[in-house]
């Protein structure tokens, strides 16, 4: 997990460095986007032990600060399908249990062009853990590398989830549709 941290913390690093060797013009100055895009997540370290696969789907503004940044806004939903797996109480009895696990995911971030459609991404927020009754609301951060034309955007990505004395995560590929607001 460390690892992934210190390659994340590295790529943003690296998109403010070169921001200024931009040479294209990725998104207008001033303009606003709307984009919708289904999500497949693959679940990661000990998440993966109780979970098979996800599927998401995530709507995002984003408004162009200048012709290479973007400040974006992006919420959805992701549902995970579960694995059957042991549990036990302690003394030996046990039984296959299935826990779901659906998430609401809010996030800002911040959206780097390197070139014309190659883009460096950053977004933090929460993910509400929806479950009977509401669950616990977790950290979320997640760096992303992507390519964009004028209507789709291709990414993929980390996502941690952190809080309440746990931490898990997913990879996972965006593809998205997306249009000019005016």
């Amino acid at each position: 997990m460390t690892k992934i941290k210190l390659v994340a913390a590295l790529l943003v690093v690296a998109a403010s460095l070169s921001i200024n060797k931009a040479h294209a013009q990725g998104i207008d100055k001033g303009k606003l986007r709307f984009g919708i895009g289904l999500d497949g997540l693959l679940p990661v370290g000990s998440l993966s032990n109780t979970e098979s696969f996800a599927l998401g789907i995530t709507p995002r503004l984003q408004y162009g600060i200048s012709n290479n940044v973007a400040l974006t806004f992006t919420t959805g939903f992701y549902h995970f399908f579960p694995k059957n797996y042991y549990v036990t109480d302690g003394i030996g009895d046990g039984a296959f249990a299935r826990y779901h696990l659906d998430i609401i995911p809010v996030k800002l971030g911040v959206k780097f062009f390197l070139s014309n459609n190659f883009y460096l991404a950053g977004e933090a927020g929460a993910g509400f853990e929806v479950q009977d009754g509401g669950g616990p609301v977790k950290l979320v951060l997640s760096p992303t590398v992507g390519y964009a034309t004028k209507h789709w955007d291709f990414g993929v990505r980390y996502e941690n989830f952190s809080g309440n004395n746990n931490s898990y995560g997913v990879v996972g590929l965006r593809a998205a549709y997306g249009f000019g607001l005016k």
